[in-house]
């Protein structure tokens, strides 16, 4: 069994003023993609200026935190926000959504695509690389946070988290998530990105990975205590909030490939 290294979830005060591990995991996240963004402007789109990517990471990010937020309230606890609304706001304590910001990010593309005139998958498929740079952070801030831990375990890596009542060995699922929503996604991501691919396979790669990895270790998470298994002892919300994603992403995949054969066959 490893031990936890116990990380104190704060990682500066001042006074009143507490700056939390997994905030910092998000703008980690986010000034991340950032970087490698412009890094890839010109590829993209040579035209754009940096203070366009800028307001589109800006929009991205907030459709993230919102999203997220908002995502989490609805699908995993909505009964304890509805008595107790100013908790929405204590975002420093976890309870984000990864499926709720995602749809957020969603929204934030389609306006932003509408206002550049640029075509949505187009932008999406831009962006999609970046993202398992915050996913990768996020879980590292809920693995310092001590929460969403693995079901109980007598692997050689289990861990106790200071965090469960029953102090039992567990595996640590939010290290799992980070080497597949974060190490994993983000090298098959760049890697099938740096071809020419038609558009929306990439968007469609992502949505059909993230799916898979999430669904896979849901089986050893444990899942939210207010929501517990939907059904069968096994499936989980997250699960049932992946299964869109992957069959969404096995449609756009072939779908860019067969608009692609389609406008070959058109143009010989």
């Amino acid at each position: 069994m490893l031990a936890y290294p116990n990380i104190d979830p704060v990682a500066i005060a001042l006074g009143p003023l507490k700056i939390h591990w997994y905030g910092l995991m998000y703008l980690f996240g986010i000034g991340s993609a950032w970087w490698l963004a412009k890094q890839r402007l010109n590829q993209f789109d040579p035209s754009w200026s940096k203070d366009t990517l800028s307001d589109l990471v800006f929009w991205c990010a907030l459709g993230v935190i919102a999203g997220g937020r908002l995502g989490y309230v609805l699908f995993y606890d909505l009964a304890a926000y509805i008595a107790n609304p100013a908790l929405i706001l204590r975002i420093w304590e976890g309870g984000m959504s990864f499926h709720g910001g995602f749809l957020g990010v969603l929204l934030a593309v389609w306006w932003f695509s509408r206002k550049q005139n640029k075509p949505f998958f187009a932008l999406m498929d831009f962006i999609a690389p970046l993202v398992p740079i915050g996913l990768g952070a996020g879980r590292i801030g809920n693995f310092i946070n001590a929460e969403l831990w693995g079901k109980a375990t007598d692997v050689s890596w289990a861990m106790v988290f200071p965090t469960d009542p029953a102090q039992l060995a567990r595996h640590p699922s939010q290290l799992y998530q980070f080497a597949l929503e974060g190490v994993a996604l983000f090298v098959i991501l760049w890697l099938y990105s740096r071809k020419p691919r038609p558009m929306m396979a990439v968007s469609g790669m992502f949505a059909l990975c993230y799916g898979l990895f999430r669904f896979i270790v849901e089986f050893v998470r444990v899942p939210d205590a207010q929501l517990g298994y939907l059904a069968f002892d096994w499936l989980t919300m997250g699960q049932v909030l992946c299964l869109p994603m992957i069959i969404g992403g096995i449609g756009l995949v072939v779908w860019a490939y067969r608009r692609q054969e389609t406008a070959a066959c058109n143009n010989t």
